[in-house]
C-alpha cells in the first residue's frame, strides 16, 4: 500500500492524497460506510459503489469473530469473497466494542477477557489474536488492538491506558512480523494514537507510534464523550507529528461538520455509523442542514427527498412519502434514509477534496459549517 500526498490547501492543512492498494485505489479525505457484520445495513452493494460512490468500506473484527465467525469466513476465503465487495476494506481491531461492553469485559496484560452481547459466552482478545482474526477476515488495512478510554477518564487512569496500549503495538507489530496475507494480497497495520483529552499523553502517544514503521497512523478514543473542542484540540496535538506522507485516520467521526473540521486540521479518513444509524431514526443530513423527516411539517411536502442530492433515491422519492414509511416502520424508509445520508457523506468528502486542490477549501468550509448546523 502506498500514499501520495497530492496537494495541502492555502491557509488550511486540509490535504487531498490518493492511497494505493490492492483491490483499487481510495482519494483522500474520504468517508468510510461501516458494515458491522460485514455488510453496510440496508445498503446494496452494487449502490454502494455506483450510486453513493463509496472506495473503502469497514468491517468489525469484534461482530465478524463472533457472527458468523472465522471458519465461515476463512471457509469462503476472507471477506471480500464472503460479501462479495471487491474494493479496499478496512477492519478495526474490536477494541471499541470491548471497551462499549463496560462490566461484560476485563483488561490485562494479557488481552480484554470479555462476554459475548449474543450470548454471554466468555473470549478472550489478545493483541495476537486480534492480527490473527483480522488475517482471517483478509481486510486491506487493520488496525491494531488497543484500549479505548471514555471521554472522561482522569489522567492516571489514560496513563495507564495509554502505556498498556503502547505495550499492546509491539505485540501487534511482532504477530505481524510472524505471519502472512491468507489470501494473496497485502495487508497493512495502523498503530492508534491514544491518550484520551491530555495533550501531553496524545504526544507522547504520537511519537510512539511513529517509531513504528506503518502505512499509516489512526486517531482512537475521540467522540467517546469528550467536547468537540477538546476532539479538535487533541488532533491538533497528533497530526504534526504524525508523517506528513502517510495516512490519517480519524476512528468513528461523525457529524459532517466535525468531518470538515477534522479535514481542515490534516485527517485524511473517517468512518462513522451515523449515516446509516441516524437516518433508520428519520435524520437526514444535507448542505443546508439537518432534516427530521418525522416532523408534521413534512407529511405533504412532495418535492423530492433532497433536491441538490446526488443519489436517485433524492430525485425519485419524495419528503412527504419518506416520512410515511418512517413513521410506519417500513423497512424501505430506513433503507432510502440510510442511502441519501451515506451519499451525502461521500459527496461531502469529495467536494472537500474538490475544494482543496483548487485552493478554496477555507472559505468553503466556513460557509459550509454554518450551513450543515442547521435545523430545517
Amino acid at each position: 500500500m502506498d500514499f501520495t500526498l497530492k496537494h495541502t490547501a492555502t491557509g488550511s492543512k486540509a490535504r487531498a492524497g490518493t492511497l494505493n492498494t490492492d483491490h483499487g485505489r481510495i482519494e483522500t479525505p474520504i468517508f468510510m460506510p461501516v458494515g458491522t457484520a460485514g455488510s453496510v445495513k440496508g445498503i446494496h452493494k452494487k449502490d454502494l459503489k455506483e450510486d453513493i460512490g463509496a472506495q473503502i468500506i469497514l468491517g468489525n473484527t469484534y461482530h465478524l469473530y463472533l457472527r458468523p465467525g472465522m471458519d465461515i469466513i476463512e471457509r469462503a476465503g476472507g471477506l471480500h469473497k464472503f460479501n462479495g465487495w471487491d474494493g479496499p476494506i478496512l477492519t478495526d481491531s474490536g477494541g471499541y466494542q470491548v471497551f462499549s461492553l463496560g462490566a461484560m469485559r476485563k483488561l490485562s496484560e494479557e488481552g480484554a477477557k470479555f462476554q459475548s452481547h449474543i450470548d454471554g459466552s466468555r473470549h478472550l482478545f489478545t493483541p495476537e489474536s486480534v492480527i490473527d482474526i483480522q488475517r482471517i477476515i483478509g481486510a486491506d488495512i487493520m488496525m491494531a488492538f488497543d484500549e479505548c478510554t471514555p471521554g472522561d477518564a482522569d489522567f492516571d487512569y489514560a496513563k495507564k491506558s495509554l502505556q498498556l496500549t503502547q505495550r499492546w503495538l509491539e505485540r501487534c507489530v511482532n504477530q505481524m512480523q510472524k505471519t502472512k496475507p491468507l489470501y494473496g494480497h497485502s495487508q497493512s497495520l495502523f498503530p492508534i494514537v491514544q491518550g484520551a483529552v491530555y495533550p501531553e499523553l496524545r504526544e507522547q502517544a504520537a511519537r510512539h507510534v511513529t517509531t513504528i514503521p506503518a502505512d499509516g497512523y489512526a486517531i482512537g478514543g475521540l467522540s467517546v464523550g469528550e467536547s468537540e473542542a477538546d476532539m479538535y484540540a487533541m488532533i491538533e496535538v497528533v497530526n504534526p507529528i504524525l508523517p506528513i506522507d502517510k495516512p490519517r485516520y480519524l476512528m468513528g467521526v461523525g457529524t459532517p461538520v466535525n468531518i470538515l473540521e477534522a479535514i481542515d486540521r490534516g485527517v485524511d479518513m473517517f468512518d462513522c455509523v451515523m449515516p446509516t444509524r441516524n437516518g433508520r431514526n428519520g435524520m437526514l443530513f444535507t448542505r443546508n442542514g439537518v432534516i427530521n423527516i418525522r416532523n408534521k411539517k413534512w407529511a405533504d411536502d412532495f418535492s423530492p427527498v433532497d433536491p441538490d442530492g446526488t443519489s436517485f433515491v433524492d430525485q425519485n422519492y419524495t419528503k412527504a412519502f419518506l416520512r410515511h414509511l418512517i413513521v410506519a416502520n417500513e423497512m424501505l424508509g430506513a433503507q432510502i434514509a440510510s442511502h441519501h445520508n451515506l451519499a451525502f457523506y461521500l459527496w461531502l468528502v469529495k467536494e472537500a477534496r474538490r475544494q482543496i486542490l483548487a485552493d478554496n477549501f477555507k472559505s468553503w468550509k466556513e460557509e459550509m459549517v454554518v450551513k450543515l448546523a442547521q435545523r430545517l
